[in-house]
């Protein structure tokens, strides 16, 4: 019964798909009719991407990056595998190198062992094995793997993502309405150029869907750039809050990040999450986030992939207002 609901029987396994852009992915590559399994570490914690799909199109998968054979259990008879295992932060043995560089190797290694056909890779824009943040140095170190290991890999290299489950729009948001003043870590000059969940997970359904060009790097980046203060005023504009913009300076950030890394640590997790910043986030602050002149002029974008960028100022507020004083009634005389 369950083959006769889904227009395929092709497989495609996604590593990392409970996540944020994971959920997504999911369901964009359930549309175009892919029998999706999800590998994941709790894969009981992915049951609530079933319904994105029909019945018995959908499976959650136990597989762990550090463990090979649980990996080559999950891309088992797969015809596609996309690797999304990403961190934002380090805790313990996931660590960045783990994850990003060793993880995505290992992922790579199974899916040629297993003969599948597509495999996509997400990184971020930035990624460079020289880097001196450790986040973005990995990215360049996985991407550097994957394409020696499967040179017909199709890498993708997003900007600060945003949508409704976002940790960036939503982590100022929420600073904004508990904090008397917000900082602008290097005065927020640097340059962002957010894309839309959604319009990264079309460009991984199209990537395994073989429209995008093999062995290519996409750096993939919505339809603005604005500096970091120019985001925050229209966060804070969006949410209806006053609130005073303190300028930053790097090293003074930076600082600021190492005392909130050990009060992570000795508090055990209870120190509120979006008052923590890391070193590492810092550092990646010190260069724009943008997609480069290149990437344009060979067509390695959303809109060479066909896509039409999404834009934050017309998305971002649809799920910003539970952030107001009297949240969607804001505006409309309640207070």
């Amino acid at each position: 019964m369950a083959d006769e609901l889904v227009k395929t029987g092709h497989l495609v396994t996604v590593f990392g798909g409970s996540g944020f852009i994971g959920r997504h992915a999911v369901r964009a590559l359930a549309q175009s009719g892919w029998r999706v399994r999800v590998a994941s570490r709790r894969p009981d914690l992915a049951f609530h991407l079933q319904p994105a799909g029909k019945v018995g199109q959908i499976n959650a998968v136990q597989a762990n990056l550090r463990y090979p054979e649980s990996i080559a259990r999950a891309v088992r008879d797969a015809d596609a595998v996309v690797n999304l295992v990403g961190l934002l932060s380090e805790s313990g043995a996931q660590n960045f190198d783990a994850i990003h560089n060793l993880g995505a190797q290992a992922i790579a290694n199974a899916a040629n062992q297993t003969g599948a056909k597509v495999f996509v890779q997400m990184s971020a824009i930035g990624a460079d094995p020289h880097q001196t943040a450790v986040y973005a140095k990995t990215k360049g170190l996985g991407e550097e793997a994957v394409l020696r290991i499967r040179p017909d890999a199709v890498v993708l290299r997003p900007s600060v993502v945003f949508g409704p489950e976002d940790e960036f729009f939503n982590r100022f948001a929420a600073m904004a309405r508990i904090l008397p003043a917000l900082p602008l870590i290097g005065g927020g000059a640097t340059r962002l150029q957010p894309v839309f969940v959604g319009d990264v997970a079309r460009s991984v359904a199209l990537a395994v869907e073989g429209k995008a060009t093999p062995g290519t790097i996409y750096e993939l980046g919505g339809a603005q750039i604005s500096t970091f203060k120019e985001i925050i005023e229209f966060i804070m504009k969006i949410t209806g809050q006053q609130r005073r913009l303190v300028p930053v300076t790097f090293e003074r950030a930076k600082q600021i990040g190492a005392l909130t890394e050990t009060m992570m640590r000795l508090s055990l997790g209870l120190f509120p999450k979006i008052l923590a910043i890391t070193e590492d986030q810092v550092e990646l602050l010190r260069s724009d986030n943008v997609v480069s002149e290149q990437a344009i002029a060979e067509g390695r974008t959303l809109r060479g992939l066909g896509i039409a960028p999404e834009a934050y100022e017309t998305f971002v507020p649809t799920y910003l207002y539970r952030y107001r004083k009297a949240g969607q009634f804001s505006g409309l005389g309640a207070s």
